[in-house]
């Protein structure tokens, strides 16, 4: 049977409201007494109801977290970091998908704002900056992953990373480098997309778009672009992709195509799952800090919370991290076929 604010009034010989007094550590109500008070509802097991005291104090202890879906690799140490932070600051996480749909994406917001969240945490957003014009819908904190161009947000220099990956690349010597893409439009492809041409621009290498591939940021997208790059008269030396999971697909084909990495070609990956470094060659990739991405996510959205919104988007650096899957260029190189 659970215990009540009036049984522990009555063990403690005062009234209910002395006691809700001090459980929330009212200034009228002496160190003391709320010292006996809270060490009484220790011992009788006491568990406050987080939706009664919502409706007194409009504020529920809780975050809600909308990522882009729990099949994605990617947001395992992400979600940790924020799920640390804001453990050790009192509040829960609550989790829901928007699977990179715009509608579901402001549903589930919505679903958050009637549950008298603290604040939302946004990752993978089809909306951006859009909330801006948004906030009379949702008047509670919104803080984004990966969008740089709202105010509250924290993102991971991309642009930076992939030029660190195919300059590492050209330093290899290679000059025909496929860019294997995410989806269409979206802001992150855009940004690695950038840096690959920046870098074929600065060493004077022409782009050559029967190298540019668009794909889905998945293993068997992967697979369909290093296919269909050995079918082209001059494939590729080496491949730069969207994330780890392309790049998997990518030396999958390759592999069963009779190929060897790095040997024949090159791969770079980005992100650094935890499986680049355990994958069979090893992968060279562009390490973003997901674990730090979550723990300032969260950090930022409690700074809101608590009524600061002098805050600025906060950049984190992205790090090419060599392994196995990259080498110098090949004289034979990959050979067509059909």
């Amino acid at each position: 049977m659970s215990v009540s604010i009036k049984d522990i009034a009555r063990a403690a010989g005062v009234s209910p409201s002395t006691v809700s007094r001090a459980l929330n550590d009212h200034p009228r109500i002496s160190q003391a007494t709320k010292a006996r008070i809270r060490q009484l509802a220790q011992e009788l097991g006491y568990t406050p109801s987080l939706p009664a005291r919502s409706l007194v104090t409009r504020h529920t202890a809780t975050i809600g977290m909308v990522i882009t879906t729990a099949a994605d690799p990617f947001l395992a140490r992400l979600v940790q970091g924020v799920e640390e932070t804001a453990e050790k600051n009192g509040y829960s996480v609550f989790m829901s998908s928007s699977y990179r749909n715009a509608e579901r994406e402001l549903e589930v917001v919505r679903a958050f704002h009637e549950r008298r969240a603290s604040g939302v945490i946004i990752t993978g957003s089809q909306i951006d900056d859009g909330y801006l014009q948004l906030s009379s819908q949702f008047p509670l904190p919104i803080v984004l992953i990966n969008c740089r161009a709202y105010p509250y947000s924290v993102y991971v220099d991309k642009l930076s990373g992939a030029r660190q990956a195919v300059e590492h690349l050209v330093q290899l010597g290679h000059r025909r480098i496929a860019f294997i893409g995410g989806p269409h439009g979206h802001r992150s492809n855009l940004d690695r997309f950038a840096g690959y041409r920046q870098i074929l621009e600065e060493n004077n290498i022409s782009q050559n778009d029967s190298l540019i591939f668009t794909g889905e940021g998945t293993i068997e997208s992967g697979i369909q672009a290093a296919r269909h790059m050995l079918t082209i008269p001059q494939p590729p030396t080496a491949f730069f992709c969207f994330n780890d999971l392309t790049a998997i697909g990518v030396i999958r084909a390759l592999q069963q195509a009779g190929a060897e990495v790095p040997r024949d070609c090159s791969v770079v990956g980005f992100d650094d799952l935890e499986m680049a470094s355990h994958y069979c060659p090893s992968i060279t990739t562009v390490r973003q800090p997901t674990h730090r991405l979550g723990q300032r996510a969260i950090s930022i959205l409690l700074e809101l919370i608590q009524g600061n919104s002098n805050l600025q988007p906060e950049r984190l650096p992205a790090e090419l991290i060599v392994r196995e899957s990259t080498g110098p260029v090949s004289e034979a190189g990959l050979k067509p076929y059909a």
